[in-house]
């Protein structure tokens, strides 16, 4: 660069248009001195108005400030091509700004009767410039508004509300950069608690020359102890605390007429197991703490805790029963046909029955537990019983040898389970209604549904015990078959982290904790229940990482540019339309100096 202009021109070349002076000042030293006339007659004009017409001084004075005038025209006019500039702060110069607001859990930390959240859209609405786009994280990323005005933005953010979901804050800068433009400003209002890699999308927005602004808002906290986890076994749920404190605490957790009181030091961690009561419940800590979120935990449970199955068979599988009977929340019962059965059955399973001795009323309990809603399982065999046409949802055929698996339905009754080929097994067809969930290359169901009177029915086709019987799904299969045809939904179903989405088949109206929603898709970012019908399910945040709401300062943390609060970095702000209406300005007083001499 020129003797270092770069400092103040961002093109100093431009500079050599201040080579147009030297003609003009070669042109005005060339220039012939006026003759001057003694005229008699103007002398008395002079004379006789006072003037005084020798004034050289002036004369000379009025020429050399009209080439001082032309000649700082010029000197301006090359000052502007060589574009003189400020540095300033490049936030004060952009004007398409992405705002992300971090809308999970912990921002609804509280501190002095406000919220980590409300304090962050506060801060926002001072964000938006002439475009203005907004990125909300809560479960994930999400953009609510794209290229709007600083009004639309404003009216974005206060539509916005904090949830009950971890969140990926992560995922949400990535969002940000992917759709900001060339000279954008990204800026970040979050607690930073989130450790899921955010350091990694601001290193990376940056790299692509964005100005990333990082606003912290971390305060509360220190005292919290939350629920973070929950295991259920059987009818009985486990629940996990932890005291993310500096201090040992003392909690009361209760469930129902359920209490248990935890001591925990800094940094401890302990359980608490209860009975779910019947239709469910939801467990507290008291006292609470700055972070209410994760002080109670909303549990569902169906009406009824366990699921009575009835097994008959002249051929007690003991894998079969077994399997059964391994399900906390079934009550087997086992006959030997011919045989009359009292109670009833939501499962009635017919295995390996001999011919002749299935009587007609073994067959009426499972009529009667479809009409009740519930379900039966027929399992194949080398010679069905005649009476099985009433149950059954296949046409079987004669029995055949070695048939490879052809297709596996995508299904919760065969989700992640591998069905070996069988050594043997009946040709079927499946009847109007029969939906093949596990079918043979010739076509034979393998495993089949359908609904029938009510309720549904499942057909088993494995004619002996395959090499299925020894595998450690196969009682997984039968825990989701016999919840399937009771109609039941296991606790892990009824449960669910904060954040999922419950989905169906066509749109249900759906009453959650913030009103009713009619949808196919409906996301659970709100603790508490859900009903769908009869049936209801539970949201809580159980989270770990999502708990611990204690965040370190950003300045603390030392990571080559990401801890920075706020970014600051200097640009060059151009001055060159002022230093040319500058040159305009002293050209306007050129043409009045012209005007007044009188050569214009």
């Amino acid at each position: 660069m020129v003797l270092g202009l770069d400092g103040v021109l961002l093109s100093p070349v431009g500079l050599l248009a201040l080579l147009s002076l030297v003609p003009v000042v070669l042109l005005y030293l060339v220039r012939p001195d006026p003759r001057e006339l003694d005229l008699p007659t103007m002398r008395f004009l002079r004379e006789e108005r006072g003037e005084d017409a020798a004034s050289p001084l002036f004369e000379r004075l009025s020429r050399n400030l009209l080439l001082l005038l032309q000649l700082a025209v010029l000197a301006l006019l090359a000052v502007s091509l060589a574009t003189p500039y400020v540095p300033v702060s490049e936030a004060s110069t952009v004007e398409e700004t992405v705002v992300v607001v971090d809308g999970s859990a912990s921002m609804a930390t509280q501190e002095g009767g406000t919220t980590r959240f409300s304090r962050a859209l506060a801060a926002a609405s001072d964000a938006p410039t002439s475009s203005t786009s907004v990125v909300f994280v809560g479960r994930a990323g999400e953009v609510t508004l794209r290229d709007g005005t600083p009004e639309q933005a404003r009216r974005t953010l206060d539509g916005l509300a904090v949830t009950d979901a971890a969140g990926d804050l992560r995922d949400g800068i990535a969002q940000a950069a992917a759709i900001a433009g060339e000279n954008a400003r990204v800026v970040v209002f979050s607690d930073f608690a989130d450790d899921g890699g955010w350091e990694t999308a601001v290193e990376s927005a940056r790299a692509r020359g964005l100005l990333v602004d990082l606003r912290q808002f971390a305060g509360g906290g220190a005292d919290n102890v939350g629920i973070v986890d929950r295991r259920f076994a059987g009818d009985e749920v486990t629940l996990t605390v932890k005291n993310y404190g500096e201090r040992g605490v003392e909690r009361t957790l209760a469930l129902g007429d359920q209490r248990r009181t935890l001591t925990l030091g800094s940094g401890d961690v302990t359980t608490a197991t209860f009975a779910v009561p019947a239709g469910g419940g939801t467990a507290e800590l008291t006292p609470g703490d700055s972070f209410p979120t994760d002080d109670a935990v909303a549990l569902a449970a169906p009406a009824e805790a366990t699921v009575d199955v009835l097994l008959l068979t002249n051929d007690r599988s003991r894998y079969l029963s077994t399997a059964l009977s391994v399900v906390p929340a079934v009550d087997l019962t086992v006959e030997s046909p011919p045989a009359s059965v009292d109670g009833a059955y939501d499962v009635v399973v017919y295995s390996g029955i001999e011919q002749g001795r299935l009587l007609r009323g073994n067959v009426q309990d499972g009529l009667a537990a479809l009409e009740r809603g519930g379900g039966v399982v027929v399992r194949a065999q080398e010679s069905m019983p005649n009476r099985y046409p009433e149950l059954l949802p296949v046409e079987v055929g004669d029995p055949a040898d070695s048939a490879s698996v052809g297709s596996v339905a995508s299904d919760e009754l065969t989700r992640d389970i591998n069905f070996p080929p069988p050594e043997r097994y009946l040709t079927a067809r499946p009847t109007e209604g029969t939906r093949t969930l596990v079918g043979l290359v010739d076509g034979s169901p393998l495993v089949a549904t359908a609904e029938r009177d009510g309720g549904r029915v499942l057909y088993y086709g494995y004619l002996e015990e395959s090499s299925f019987a020894y595998n450690y799904q196969y009682p997984v299969f039968w825990k989701r078959a016999v919840f399937y045809l009771a109609d039941r939904a296991t606790f892990e179903e009824l449960n669910r982290p904060t954040g999922e989405t419950l989905r169906f088949d066509a749109p249900r109206t759906v009453r959650t904790p913030a009103g009713e929603v009619t949808a196919a898709a409906v996301p659970m970012d709100e603790a508490g229940a859900y009903a769908v019908d009869d049936r209801w399910y539970a949201a809580s945040l159980s989270s770990e990482s999502e708990s611990a709401v204690a965040a370190d300062p950003l300045e603390s943390r030392g990571d080559g540019g990401v801890a920075a609060r706020e970014e600051e970095r200097r640009v060059p702000d151009p001055l060159t339309e002022w230093v040319a209406l500058a040159a305009l300005g002293v050209s306007v007083v050129e043409l009045g100096l012209l005007r007044r001499r009188g050569d214009l």
